[in-house]
């Protein structure tokens, strides 16, 4: 017989599925509701004289657990019933299910939780604090935002430590919180008309978004992806964008002339003539991080000029460095096998990647890997966008987090997110997946042949 249970928290979902485990209930004998006409589980078999229903721990890997508390914030009226059957399974004899990154259930939950992460990652940048007058020399803030998800008691530990020494409050629709510089205090959501009304602390705000809005920089489309317009009204520095964007070409001018913000990145060296072989050449004299001193020479990006598969790794190697093509080392010959399975040809594709010069440590006389820091992926990055810009091409293939998380941004981890297709500004098909060099140190047969064959499964989408 079907039971129902009624959950509305995720403290609240643990512990009874914990009684449901305990009373060996299959997922599909159990629905999940929020419908109080509905008795609720287990209502009539606690015990009469109101003692703790007595139930024994279950061992379920860590991953699941921090999945599980931010899929409970999701708005998805599926979730309760989609983490009780993952956790079935995971004490049902599939005690390695988190590790099957294409199963259908870790896939959902996988994006769940992505959506409840960048909601929080939303909130924490777009929260703006009004001050509040009681006429008693005291002083509180006061911020309203709309999540998407019910997120508020994920994000709010946040504010308490930023904002230690201030009283302060934020509203949602769903829920409100208070910090009076101690704990915090949850309450019931309220509505936008409950949040004060504008102060000294907007120009604050406007002041410094003028000072850090860099108009060689703007891309709107992506702006407006990274900074949706339904927060906009809550975010004072927001009336300034239009007069910004209006002004920005002359700034761009007026920055060229002075080399201003360009001091640190590739864009001082990069020709006015942007085909590939301009590029190309220009970039052999590229000086705009420190690994130029020690590498042997820029290892710039080759392929078709116009081809519709482009392919982007982190840095060269050594053998890379070497001989000044990418590509060639070892992780390049696993690339090459991988690309032959999934039907690629080489010479149709062109290969970069997001550091021209090779990053190394010496060691015994062996110039060893060293990953590059965000200070030199971001000096290279202007290569990187000019070869895209003028390839065109229709999808991108990421190996690795440093490519990954250059083109599709600073969040993006491969575990969670490898082989889906992201849409980005340079093309509606970028894919990120393992790379060689990962596959190569993998900790065992097992491991590298399951990776290669995730490597060529993405390669495969991405030849479409």
């Amino acid at each position: 017989m079907t039971r129902f249970l009624e959950v509305e928290t995720f403290e609240q979902w643990r512990a009874e599925s914990r009684r449901l485990l305990e009373a060996n209930v299959a997922p599909d004998d159990v629905v999940f509701s929020a419908d109080e006409s509905q008795p609720l589980l287990f209502a009539q078999e606690q015990s009469r004289d109101g003692s703790q229903y007595e139930v024994r721990r279950y061992d379920v890997p860590n991953r699941f657990m921090e999945m599980a508390t931010h899929v409970a914030c999701h708005r998805d009226p599926q979730r309760w019933e989609l983490l009780y059957r993952t956790l079935w399974r995971l004490t049902h004899g599939e005690h390695h299910l988190m590790n099957i990154e294409t199963d259908d259930d870790v896939y959902q939950l996988s994006r769940m939780q992505r959506a409840v992460s960048r909601d929080v990652h939303k909130m924490k940048a777009f929260v703006r604090f009004r001050k509040v007058s009681h006429g008693d020399e005291r002083e509180e803030f006061v911020a309203w935002h709309r999540p998407d998800h019910r997120i508020l008691r994920l994000a709010a530990p946040f504010f308490s430590r930023r904002f230690k020494a201030m009283s302060w409050s934020i509203l949602t629709p769903d829920e409100s919180v208070t910090w009076d510089q101690s704990e915090l205090h949850y309450g019931p959501g309220l509505p936008v008309t409950e949040a004060p009304d504008g102060d000294a602390l907007e120009e604050l705000w406007k002041t410094y978004y003028a000072s850090i809005f860099n108009p060689a920089r703007v891309k709107v489309a992506m702006m407006k992806r990274e900074m949706p317009v339904r927060y906009w009204a809550t975010m004072p520095e927001t009336e300034l964008i239009d007069d910004l964007l209006a002004q920005a070409p002359s700034r761009v001018d007026a920055m060229i002339a002075n080399r201003e913000g360009f001091a640190d990145t590739a864009t001082k060296f990069i020709s006015t003539q942007r085909d590939l072989p301009s590029l190309r050449m220009a970039s052999a004299a590229c000086q705009a991080c420190e690994l130029h001193q020690h590498a042997t020479q820029t290892v710039f990006g080759e392929g078709p000029l116009d081809a519709k598969l482009v392919i982007v790794g982190e840095q060269p190697g050594d053998c890379e460095d070497i001989e000044g093509h990418p590509f060639v080392g070892p992780a390049g010959k696993l690339l090459q096998e991988a690309m032959t399975d999934a039907g690629i040809e080489r010479k149709d594709v062109y290969l970069t990647n997001a550091v021209k010069h090779f990053k190394f440590v010496e060691n015994g006389g062996r110039r060893l890997h060293k990953k590059p820091s965000s200070r030199e992926i971001f000096a290279c990055r202007p290569w990187l966008e000019a070869e895209l810009a003028a390839i065109r091409p229709e999808t991108v293939v990421c190996l690795g987090a440093t490519a990954a998380q250059s083109l599709i941004g600073r969040d993006f981890r491969i575990t969670a997110s490898r082989g889906k297709i992201q849409t980005t500004e340079w093309c509606d098909r970028t894919i990120a997946t393992w790379h060689p060099s990962a596959i190569l140190r993998a900790i065992d047969e097992t491991r590298r042949s399951e990776m290669k064959q995730q490597l060529v499964h993405d390669l495969r989408i991405a030849a479409g």
